[in-house]
């Protein structure tokens, strides 16, 4: 399964194979099926969710008002597993804080704060019966599969996809400049989202790229993954302030405090070089050399009869 259009396949062939694949990827890891954890099921049926939305944002043009019914449905599955899969992130975000500055830490520090995580998330996982909620997400989306089918796309080629391109191009670097004007918590989440749209748009043109192209791919999931981390060190923040008592002495908290202000104003410095670079180009340049690309990368027609002759006379 390759989360990529294909040369030669029709647009709308190809998002629709892209999401069936996804949806089945979904259902397969909230119904068990495979070895892996509950927790590693539950991150790898979100990721999946998460693609589907970055096909539904490329079509939005195209599909018009059905796309809020759709990314609705997708947005409400994934936000029932999103309390379990937080819980999990965040202890994982906590660990590699530790892991960061270990060398400046004493030997157990902030074990009370860990052990608080991982009360709560317990806790959490009991009281919400996690395995219910995620047979009920996969049957929620298995029943998605005839929609996708449905789905009214008309357009084909690159006029099919390139009004969503150049929109969610333009969503980032607007974000960005929000970012700058107010360097919230909040607008970095906002940014992030939309670093994450263009990255998974970027990932369905895989079979086009160029050097430059894989660049900007790379340059892209490297500020992804920056802004991510970031918004998991302000959930993680945010959680222990509502309940401080529950994760340790007033000391262990404004440790952990601290750490997390300096890993915030170090990614957050990352981030804005990342973006300075891989949002440089005005919108419709990106999308105009996306379309020249497009164009050698697709199959070209063959001669036949007259056109053979025409062709042979040229020359």
């Amino acid at each position: 399964m390759a989360y990529r259009l294909k040369s030669g396949e029709p647009v709308p062939a190809g998002v629709a194979r892209v999401v069936l694949e996804e949806i089945e990827a979904a259902a397969g890891q909230l119904s068990g099926s495979g070895k892996a954890g509950r927790d590693e099921r539950i991150h790898e049926a979100r990721k999946s969710l998460k693609k589907i939305r970055g096909v539904l944002r490329l079509m939005r043009p195209e599909l018009d008002d059905l796309y809020e019914a759709e990314n609705a449905h997708m947005r409400d599955v994934a936000g029932a597993l999103s309390q379990f899969r937080d819980a999990g992130a965040i202890i994982q975000t906590f660990d590699a804080l530790v892991e960061r500055y270990r060398g400046e830490l004493d030997g157990g520090a902030l074990a009370s704060v860990r052990r608080g995580l991982m009360a709560r998330k317990e806790h959490a996982e009991k009281q919400d019966g996690v395995e219910k909620v995620m047979r009920q997400m996969a049957a929620a989306i298995g029943r998605e599969r005839e929609a996708v089918e449905a789905w009214p796309l008309a357009s084909t080629g690159f006029p099919a996809i390139a009004p969503g391109l150049e929109k969610t191009y333009r969503r980032g670097r607007r974000a960005m400049a929000a970012v700058r004007l107010s360097p919230r918590a909040a607008k970095y989440h906002e940014w992030r989202k939309r670093v994450k749209d263009h990255w998974y748009h970027v990932r369905l043109l895989e079979s086009l790229w160029n050097d430059a192209m894989r660049a900007h791919e790379k340059s892209l999931k490297e500020l992804e993954t920056c802004l991510g981390e970031d918004h998991n060190l302000t959930i993680l923040r945010e959680k222990v302030l509502a309940d401080p008592a529950s994760y340790g002495a007033g000391a262990e908290i404004g440790l952990l405090l601290k750490l997390i202000r300096r890993h915030h104003k170090e990614l957050r410095a990352n981030a804005l070089a990342l973006g300075a670079r891989i949002y440089e180009e005005k919108p419709r340049q990106f999308t105009r050399r996306m379309q020249h690309l497009w164009d050698a990368w697709q199959p070209q027609p063959k001669l036949v009869g007259r056109q053979k002759h025409q062709a042979g006379a040229a020359h």
